[in-house]
């Protein structure tokens, strides 16, 4: 099967956007640190995250209990994969000593064996393996897998390496087809995509036929995650897995006959992901297709105008076609991560630029909207709809919340959302020995070689300012760019070197051939519209989203008033654009449109219900984007506004 291109990776490209640069370097200055904090539970007024005591107590350090959540553990993988990008693109340095000095401490909690759980290890050490639906071994695994590559690729350190591999080892020797083996698979998905990187970086092929069997194995008969379920009779480590069942674990079928994005979002897409890098290693066009068909059911019927996904607070899961409430969905930021994750294995296993598109309204709508702009506080939890008044605990909406907090009991949102901002640059770029793939209009530098030319590159995006890409390129010989052209840019126009040109238009890929110096531009008109949702969203009928470029915007209580519902927008109105909001990263205009407001319905206000008496006022409604969301006054938030018939 053709390989297409490769993502760049973070030490070749230099972010200077205004609003990714702005994220970027609080990556470095704020959230690393902050965050070390709390996994070292330093920050007062808020939830223990006891992940590094965790270590100290399974290294025989610290006599104390396991506390916190059965995978804390992968906080720390993950904070050291955001460690490690940004050590890689010249940002992290000063991270390198304290990384060296907790991979010590990890390699100390390890045991002699290679395993590695903290939890396991600290209070039922006889259980390895027991749980395979609950306990997050192998999920653990795999964050440890990932961050390893990710520092020795940024370090050229080994030392974590070893580590990840003397578990990955015995990982291999537990679980495969022997008859000695265990014949089971993770619960929670993850280690399959690392190890596919495993095996990328250290060229044991042992590591992909792994990942394989562990996809291959899913579905099967009889379910060993239901069996075990049953066999504990109701005893489980999380009390609302007592509604567990099988498309929950995405185990209802074989991963390659499986049509719908089922259960679990997270779950889903890690599997995804690493289904399309199986098939894009091995060939495999069983899985290609269930991977093509599997992403075109979540874009098409069950994927959020934000790129969230995962629609029910229950159970963190997808729930039917169409089914997309706004007030009381979940889309959980971990799922939006690995969504872009997802779509960006297709593009490498396609070729195709159409999947990044995906890739772009999740990055700028649902992972930027869960960090604040200081990169200290966090949603888990993204919806569309906020009133403050509603949000409450042990009630329906208690999985809400109107602000974003500081740290959670379950932690993991927060440093996946800090390793995928380290780590834009290979979303931004990709490259293979003939082309330089320009996937995300995002203002930075590359330098790289294609084939035996090097290529420096810089590009200035300034679309939702002005409708213009540009890319000027120099290169020591004859090398081909291939850009996307972003669907939202109408009518776009090219020129290289002031003349007008038509490019070739292939896989969705704008073809340039340039030598020497060369300036391009794309230019188009990037207008805000108006949106509105298939009918067959019932929560969404009769309702219209704004929208610029590849941004959602937004009502706020701050700017509209109280009462969001109440007001309502003529679809054919015009959207006036304004100045940026004072104090919001990335100088993205504020849209203005006339509406009306809803300020009587019953003859008689004081009462519940009454005689229809409706009564309205014209307003302006002024939108912010839905990614820069309660970074200002807090209050209530609304993206699907009612239409005016």
């Amino acid at each position: 099967m053709t390989q297409y291109s490769i993502p760049l990776e973070a030490d070749r490209v230099q972010i200077t956007d205004e609003l990714f640069g702005s994220y970027l370097r609080n990556v470095a200055e704020t959230i690393i640190p902050y965050q070390w904090d709390a996994l070292n539970d330093r920050l007062p007024d808020m939830e223990k995250s006891h992940c590094i005591d965790n270590f100290r107590a399974a290294a025989g350090e610290l006599a104390c209990g396991h506390q916190g959540a059965i995978f804390q553990d992968t906080d720390l993988y993950k904070w050291l994969e955001a460690v490690a990008f940004c050590i890689q693109n010249g940002s992290g340095r000063q991270f390198e000593a304290m990384a060296d000095e907790v991979i010590e401490l990890i390699g100390r909690a390890q045991c002699e064996d290679g395993y590695l759980n903290t939890y396991i290890t600290v209070e039922c050490p006889e259980n390895r393996w027991k749980n395979l639906a609950e306990g997050h071994e192998l999920y653990g695994c795999g964050h440890l897998i990932e961050a390893a590559v990710a520092y020795y690729k940024a370090t050229g350190k080994r030392n974590l390496l070893d580590i990840a591999c003397r578990f990955a080892d015995l990982v291999d020797q537990v679980f495969g087809p022997g008859a000695e083996q265990c014949h089971g698979y993770p619960g929670h998905q993850e280690v399959e995509l690392a190890l596919v990187k495993l095996y990328k970086v250290t060229g044991e092929k042992r590591y992909l036929d792994l990942a394989a069997y562990f996809i291959r194995q899913r579905g099967g008969k009889p379910n060993c995650l239901l069996e075990e379920m049953k066999g504990r009779g109701g005893r489980n480590v999380f009390p609302e897995f007592s509604e567990y069942d099988d498309k929950y674990a995405q185990t209802h079928l074989p991963p390659v006959e499986q049509t719908t994005a089922e259960g679990h979002a997270v779950r889903a897409v890690y599997m995804y992901s690493a289904m399309a890098d199986l098939a894009r290693e091995t060939g495999d066009e069983d899985l290609r297709r269930a991977c093509e068909t599997l992403y075109q059911n979540i874009v098409e019927k069950r994927m959020y105008i934000t790129g969230g996904i995962g629609s029910s607070g229950k159970l963190e899961r997808f729930t039917a076609d169409y089914d997309l409430p706004g007030d009381r969905m979940y889309c959980e930021s971990c799922a939006s991560v690995g969504l872009m994750m997802f779509a960006q294995r297709m593009v490498s296993l396609t070729g195709e630029a159409k999947y990044y598109d995906t890739v772009e309204r999740a990055l700028c709508n649902t992972v930027l909207a869960g960090i604040s702009k200081e990169g200290n506080r966090y949603f888990y939890v993204n919806p569309l709809e906020v009133w403050p008044d509603n949000c409450l605990p042990s009630t329906s909406l208690s999985h809400v919340k109107p602000v974003r907090q500081p740290w959670f009991a379950c932690a993991c949102c927060p440093p996946n959302i800090a390793r995928t901002l380290a780590s834009l640059a290979p979303y931004i770029y990709a490259a293979d020995d003939t082309f330089l793939y320009v996937n995300q209009p995002i203002s930075s530098r590359v330098e790289t070689r294609i084939g035996a030319c090097t290529l420096r590159l810089e590009q200035t995006a300034t679309y939702m300012q002005n409708g213009r890409i540009t890319l000027k390129a120099e290169s020591d010989g004859p090398v081909t760019l291939r850009v996307r052209v972003p669907g939202y840019m109408e009518q776009p126009l090219f020129t290289c070197n002031g003349q007008s040109v038509q490019p070739a238009m292939e896989k969705g890929y704008a073809v340039f051939e340039v030598s020497g110096t060369a300036e391009i531009r794309i230019e188009g008109r990037v207008a805000a519209r108006f949106v509105a949702a298939n009918r067959r969203v019932q929560a969404l009928a009769g309702r219209v989203a704004v929208m610029k470029g590849p941004f959602v915007y937004c009502l706020e209580q701050t700017d509209n008033g109280e009462n969001l519902p109440a007001l309502s927008v003529l679809p054919a109105a015009a959207i006036e654009e304004q100045a940026p909001e004072m104090g919001l990263p990335g100088r993205l205009p504020t849209l203005r449109m006339s509406g009306r407001r809803l300020t009587a319905t019953v003859a008689d206000d004081t009462a519940l219900y009454g005689a229809p008496a409706f009564a309205e006022e014209p307003v302006t409604l002024k939108a912010v984007p839905y990614a820069l969301w309660c970074n200002r006054t807090p209050g209530e938030m609304q993206v699907w506004i009612r239409a005016q018939a």
